[in-house]
């Protein structure tokens, strides 16, 4: 009896786990799905700063990466080191800027409201009057404007006091952001020191018997969030930085906070650029102390137009710079997402609409692909690639002549000293040696 029942152990630990049927795989399925919303759901709050921790993390990879390879330290040392003056920037930004950024935002939206109500007297100044333009005279005051602007005034004040309530309780909940940003700083660290490829590492372990579509589809996930991390967000960097600058020499008000809502509204297609046209015609229409002694309305043109040329340099050659290729996304989806992301993670989900709908993308041309019994991976051989407009090509020509002109100018200024400075050689004479004795003596 003894050796039988040792037998059947034995036979037993030879014999493979027997499968799942497709019914006991169906019920364990749904079973997951029904805890991941649930999930979902219940912790929605945290999937924010979970995401931006991911980011985070995504960020700081290369840069992690450059330390190690060039410094020969060890990955957590490099990883802890970066995170430490990370900690060190954030400290101070919070402490010189973060908060400032905040209360002019909040004067920016106060400044807004309480200047708003001025918008129909001052369109019905502007178009009571006669402009004369050579032999011609023109007055739109045959337009109903007050009806208009009033339109236009009820609009907007819901919108502004929503977005005002907004930043006060993102001003108000000062400690509550302090410990989401340490919370975000934590996870990251945790998520890139424990993994040396790439956070997702941390969470999915590749195996032997990982299937090639779950690698290809991994690959071009990471294709579309390096794409947007590595370049969507250089682009709002760049923008913030270029608007700053130029509403600051402008003269324009809470020019900070514009900055932000300009860099914030590249994210958004379509709608950033008009609240971010809309805010800095408000701003540069209703203040007091206008430079320049130009007239508000003429201010407003100026700084409407030169924020809009800023905007298609932005669009036509440093996003085109930045990113070789787009997300491969429509720009109206990319809008819905940024709604529905707004209401699901908050203000991150405007930041991740872009690459949130182009996965979602991949997967759902994925499904619809093995549904049909197609090759789910199907290249099209024309890449879709950021069209340049005319202006642009015409700017980048000009460009390329400015710079071939300065380079050609330039390397004559450099070399003339240097000609300057070589020994003066005495050049060959054609004469026979006693008319050149005869010259000499004649000059003496």
């Amino acid at each position: 009896m003894t050796e039988k029942n040792a037998q059947n152990y034995q036979n037993n630990n030879e014999n493979p786990s027997p499968n799942w049927g497709w019914t006991t795989k169906l019920v364990v399925g749904m079973g997951l799905v029904a805890i991941f919303l649930l999930l979902l759901v219940r912790f929605q709050s945290f999937l924010g700063p979970l995401i931006t921790a991911i980011l985070l993390a995504y960020l700081i990879k290369p840069l992690a990466t450059f330390t190690t390879n060039k410094l020969k330290i060890p990955w957590r040392i490099s990883v802890t080191i970066i995170y430490i003056l990370l900690v060190l920037i954030i400290l101070g930004l919070m402490t010189w800027g973060g908060f400032a950024l905040v209360e002019q935002v909040q004067n920016l939206i106060r400044f807004i409201e309480k200047n708003i109500h001025l918008l129909p007297d001052l369109v019905a100044d502007i178009t009571e009057r006669t402009y004369v333009i050579g032999p011609f005279h023109f007055s739109p005051s045959g337009f109903s404007w007050d009806e208009i602007t009033g339109e236009i005034v009820r609009i907007i004040q819901p919108v502004i006091g929503q977005f005002g309530s907004l930043v006060g309780s993102i001003a108000a909940g000062a400690m509550s952001i302090i410990t989401w940003t340490v919370l975000i700083v934590l996870i990251s660290y945790f998520l890139l020191a424990e993994s040396r490829h790439s956070p997702d590492q941390a969470f999915f372990r590749s195996s032997a018997g990982t299937s090639k579509d779950i690698q290809r589809i991994g690959n071009d996930l990471n294709q579309i969030w390096n794409a947007f991390i590595r370049g969507e967000l250089v682009v709002v960097l760049i923008s913030y930085v270029l608007y700053m600058i130029t509403l600051g020499v402008l003269g324009v008000q809470f020019f900070i906070g514009l900055a932000a809502i300009a860099a914030i509204g590249q994210l958004i297609p379509y709608v950033g650029a008009w609240v971010t046209w809309i805010s800095f015609g408000l701003v540069a229409l209703f203040q007091s102390n206008i430079p320049f002694g130009l007239p508000a309305g003429i201010y407003m043109i100026i700084v409407l137009a030169v924020s809009m040329i800023i905007n298609n340099i932005i669009d036509n050659i440093i996003r085109i710079k930045v990113m070789a290729s787009g997300l491969k996304v429509h720009p109206s989806l990319v809008l819905i997402g940024a709604i529905i992301g707004v209401q699901l993670f908050g203000v991150i989900g405007i930041v991740i609409a872009a690459p949130i709908m182009a996965s979602f993308k991949l997967i759902l041309i994925y499904v619809i692909r093995k549904l049909r019994d197609q090759d789910p991976f199907e290249v099209d051989e024309t890449s879709e690639t950021i069209e340049k407009t005319k202006w642009a090509l015409w700017l980048d020509k000009t460009w390329l002549a400015l710079k071939s002109w300065i380079v050609k100018h330039w390397n004559k200024l450099w070399k003339k000293p240097k000609a300057d400075a070589l020994p003066s050689h005495k050049e060959p004479s054609n004469l026979a040696p006693e008319e050149e004795r005869e010259q000499v003596s004649s000059k003496e």
